[in-house]
């Protein structure tokens, strides 16, 4: 494009949290190029950068005008527009003078209730400068985040309050105001470093100032740069850098110009089990922990500071005197909470812990997770019932520890560590800190069974005793994080192939709530199987399972959780088969002529035509061999089986008129259709799919 520019644009604020910046930056993006298509303004490319301070936007090759718009807007009827010698009518006349254009250009189209005046209108394009005055304010007020706010006498929500605007395009200035903020070529360096105003005209120059001015305002080179830091420092003291990808991407948005800090703690705390040193250290003080090449954890720490210094001891000395607090602290109340020990006799304590006013204590649900995982165990290997009634016995005794009330994220951990030193066997420790994976999106799952059935156990638990009492998550709305719980269960079953059936669980985590339960028990039942089901579907398709086949594969049934999973994959890859298509077709026609709940058998006797005796014995030939596939889980050979069918089913539809008069051949044709749904409906309702011819 010959005429084009960039525009740069930058949305100066008081610090931003560092865990909305991922989010912010992608949405300004998307935000920017939707605002920019829909004003008809063409670009080459956008990207955003930010710091904590500032969100900024880069539009390459931006067009100096809009691109010109013709639009068909319809009128009258012809017949209403114009008389019998075919002059316009004051419908005509009106319709023209409405539109701005005379009315010998009104032109007649044909559409389906019949012939229509069109008035054809050509929209010129503005130029850029007299759009962007216009467009920019509403960048600023489309964003969305978790939290906004209003700031002294202002009327808009931002994240933070907006301090300053640069708005340039091609080197000149964007004039507006928002709110009483006005626009201009002027952005600032680090709060403290460079506070002072800088003029810039250009993205380059923009970014050779600021970074002058101790900014990086690029995140992914300020992510390497922080990460780099963090390696150099822990060789210098013969260690490796423990770098999660969660913990470097809050470090790059907490900081506008990394500078490296490298501390020290006492070596008596490594005493402490490894989750004590390293929590303090990600969780609280974002530093970076160092390691042996064994793993084995060095008395060093990596911290990555917003401010440089002559002295760089001093905010050494201060990240190493705060670490040392925390650590204490942990030494102490790990050291209050051994002396208490065993485990087992802190169970009680739970009894003075509500869950839930109207759903009892702590103690309460730690009696119903028990009895909902034994039931659980039984049904999926016996042998497990006494590590997983255990450890749901247990898996709540840390919450009344000291520890907990202070590092509550240690919930689970800390539990592990105390069964150990209470003697409990190996199971029932991991099982207890298991049981509450996975905490979050991608989080890990349980590796182990008796933590995958306690954690079940005590999702189910939730979900059923809010439902009982009509705690339902609404929109937005989800105080007990019961979506979550859902997902849980979901995860859980699927990834550690639990077979057990979700109906049962459900109806026992109900029976187990008792006279706490205030709703029907079999309405209760229905909207926690339903709920279930939504979480099971999208799951399926964020695992790139078309959600038609998810939907058809849920329709026939998903009690078993790991089986739907297993068997919506096989149909995913079917689908991909050309033939897929019609052999969907077929079946769909199988499904579509049955009454609901039909039930009826088949007299072969009554079977008149070749076809449909034909198709009577095929089918019988594969029930069996269907039923066998299907319980080994072998669902790919079960659709193969299955699709050699086809031809039989379509002969059966070419030469066999199911709907006659006869009731009793009637009823027999659709026994026999009823009898062949029911091989394929093993997999999925084929009526969900979506085909194309």
């Amino acid at each position: 494009m010959a005429n084009e520019k960039e525009l740069l644009f930058e949305i100066g604020t008081e610090e931003i949290p560092s865990v909305y910046m991922p989010d912010a930056l992608r949405d300004l993006g998307e935000v920017a190029g939707r605002l920019l298509r829909e004003a008809r303004l063409s670009f080459k490319r956008i990207r955003t950068l930010g710091t904590p301070r500032r969100l900024t936007l880069h539009v390459q090759g931006l067009a100096e005008k809009q691109t010109d718009e013709v639009r068909e807007v319809v009128g009258p009827p012809k017949a209403a527009a114009y008389d019998k010698e075919g002059k316009p009518t004051a419908a005509a006349l009106g319709f023209a003078r409405a539109q701005g254009i005379p009315v010998e250009q009104l032109e007649i189209r044909a559409t389906e209730r019949g012939d229509y005046v069109v008035a054809r209108k050509k929209d010129k394009g503005s130029k850029t400068t007299e759009v962007l005055p216009s467009l920019l304010p509403k960048i600023i007020t489309s964003l969305t985040f978790p939290k906004s706010m209003r700031w002294g006498d202002r009327s808009i929500r931002f994240v933070r309050p907006i301090r300053w605007l640069l708005a340039l395009y091609g080197g000149r200035a964007v004039q507006f105001e928002i709110d009483g903020i006005r626009s201009g070529a002027t952005t600032y360096g680090h709060r403290f470093l460079a506070p002072k105003p800088i003029r810039v005209r250009t993205f380059q120059e923009y970014l050779r100032k600021l970074k002058q001015g101790f900014v990086i305002v690029d995140q992914d080179r300020r992510r390497e740069l922080v990460k780099q830091l963090v390696i150099k420092a822990a060789a210098q003291v013969g260690g490796q850098a423990v770098i999660e990808p969660d913990l470097l991407e809050q470090v790059t948005h907490l900081v506008e110009y990394p500078t490296l800090v490298r501390g020290s703690f006492p070596e008596e705390y490594l005493s402490l089990p490894r989750e004590l040193i390293i929590t303090p250290m990600r969780k609280h003080q974002r530093y970076f922990p160092i390691v042996d090449k064994k793993g084995k954890l060095l008395p060093h720490f990596v911290a990555v500071s917003n401010m440089k210094t002559r002295n760089m001891d001093v905010i050494r000395i201060g990240n190493e005197r705060v670490l040392r607090a925390r650590l204490a602290d942990a030494d102490f109340y790990f050291k209050e909470d051994r002396k208490k020990l065993p485990l087992e006799q802190w169970v009680p304590r739970l009894g003075h812990v509500l869950f839930q006013e109207r759903l009892g204590t702590l103690l309460d649900k730690t009696h119903r997770i028990t009895e909902l995982a034994g039931f659980m165990a039984k049904v999926i290997d016996p042998a497990l019932e006494g590590h997983a009634r255990r450890a749901a016995t247990l898996c709540k005794a840390d919450l009344v520890s000291g520890m907990i009330r202070e590092f509550t994220e240690l919930q689970g951990v800390m539990g592990r560590h105390y069964a150990e030193m209470s003697g409990e066997k190996s199971e029932v420790a991991v099982g207890i800190e298991e049981h509450y994976l996975p905490r979050y999106a991608g989080d890990a799952l349980p590796k182990t069974k008796v933590g995958a059935l306690v954690g079940v156990a005590d999702r189910l638990d939730s979900i059923a005793g809010c439902f009982g009492i009509g705690l339902i998550p609404t929109g937005s709305e989800d105080p007990y994080a019961l979506r979550r719980a859902a997902l849980g269960c979901i995860l859980i079953l699927a990834g550690q192939g639990l077979s057990v059936s979700l109906t049962a669980l459900s109806q026992k985590a109900l029976e187990l709530f008792r006279d706490r339960i205030s709703r029907p028990q079999g309405e209760v039942l229905s909207d926690v199987l339903g709920f279930l089901r939504v979480r099971c579907e999208g799951i399926m398709v964020d695992r790139g399972i078309p959600a038609d086949v998810a939907t058809a594969v849920l329709q026939a049934g998903f009690d078993d959780v790991p089986r739907a999973f297993q068997r919506a994959g096989a149909l995913a890859k079917a689908k991909k088969d050309p033939d897929f298509a019609s052999l969907a077709i077929a079946f769909k026609r199988v499904a579509n002529i049955l009454p609901p709940d039909f039930a009826r058998g088949v007299e072969e006797g009554r079977l008149q035509e070749e076809a449909e005796r034909v198709l009577y014995r095929e089918v019988k030939a594969l029930q069996g061999e269907v039923a066998r596939l299907t319980d080994r889980g072998a669902y790919e050979e079960v659709l193969k089986k299955i699709a050699s069918l086809r031809p039989t089913v379509d002969r059966f539809f070419d030469d066999v008129l199911v709907m006659v008069e006869d009731a009793a051949i009637r009823e027999n044709r659709l026994g026999l259709l009823a009898e062949t749904a029911s091989l394929f409906s093993r997999i999925a309702d084929f009526r969900q799919i979506a085909v194309s011819r």
